[in-house]
């Protein structure tokens, strides 16, 4: 499919390289934009503009996290302006599997991973639950935590303190909290619940055994609608601020070639599982 127009459903930097990409390509780029937002550079770096979120067709204005999260609003835009694909940069939609879906059955080309991939990779306990069916070591962990409160504190305690919470889907750090203990635990949760909420739409959280001072390292995989999958490394992501990323180093500088091997494996016997439901929405990557 060649694709003519293309919208960009996230905001700000993360936007605006995407336009520039597309710029390159001679592709035609489509910006939205939050009322908070009407002054922000990524709005007037497109070809065209549309505001989100406020207008006579919706029952009540959004507010800007809202306003992006909106599938119906961004699909509004996309039919209004002509726009043949859509790109959600990183963050908001761009792990929704419903957002995927909710494009294609409008006729949008979605540029990113299929529906099915991010459910079983874009979903943490998913993700987990698919490292152990091929085999892949993982930490102890709980499935998504139920309302009854009670029945977190006994899978807390099953899983042992001190453990973290984690929001099932997105990323970021929101929703993440280190809990040491049973006085912590119910604020802790409903407090990470109200964030993942906010930010990625979805309150499920889970728990998971917490590893001090551990490393946190990264193996990139890019997959294609033809089932090729390729690794890009390895990258230590260790040096963060409130569980988010500040500085990414590659290669992890502790590695020898040896466990090197081992994580890239583990990290392509993952991807190649999940490319085995088919492939995706021609010229769309199934995985990034």
């Amino acid at each position: 499919m060649a694709i003519s127009k293309i919208l960009v459903a996230n905001r700000s930097e993360i936007a605006i390289r995407v336009f520039r990409a597309a710029t390159e390509l001679g592709i035609k780029t489509v910006a939205i934009w939050a009322e908070e937002d009407k002054y922000s550079l990524h709005r007037f770096k497109a070809d065209e503009s549309y505001q989100v979120g406020r207008g006579p067709w919706l029952a009540k204005d959004m507010g800007p996290i809202e306003s992006y999260l909106s599938i119906d609003e961004i699909l509004r835009v996309a039919k209004l302006s002509g726009a043949d694909a859509i790109h959600p940069g990183y963050g908001l939609l761009a792990e929704s599997p419903e957002f995927a879906e909710a494009c294609s059955e409008n006729g949008i080309l979605f540029i990113g991973p299929r529906p099915e991939t991010m459910r079983r990779l874009g979903n943490k306990v998913a993700a987990r639950n698919l490292a152990m069916e091929v085999g892949v070591p993982v930490v102890p962990a709980t499935d998504p935590l139920p309302d009854d409160m009670e029945a977190v504190k006994a899978l807390a305690a099953e899983i042992g303190y001190p453990l973290m919470l984690k929001a099932s889907w997105g990323g970021g750090g929101r929703g993440m909290r280190v809990i040491r203990s049973e006085a912590d635990l119910a604020r802790e949760v409903n407090e990470g619940k109200r964030e993942a909420k906010a930010a990625f739409g979805k309150d499920e959280v889970y728990l998971e055994k917490l590893v001090e001072r551990a490393r946190h390292i990264e193996v990139q995989v890019l997959g294609d609608t033809h089932g090729n999958v390729v690794h890009l490394f390895e990258r230590d992501c260790s040096i963060q601020r409130r569980n988010q990323k500040v500085v990414e180093r590659a290669p992890a500088p502790y590695l020898d070639e040896a466990r090197r091997q081992e994580l890239c494996g583990y990290a392509l016997r993952i991807a190649r599982e999940t490319g085995k439901s088919g492939p995706g929405p021609a010229g769309s990557p199934w995985m990034r």
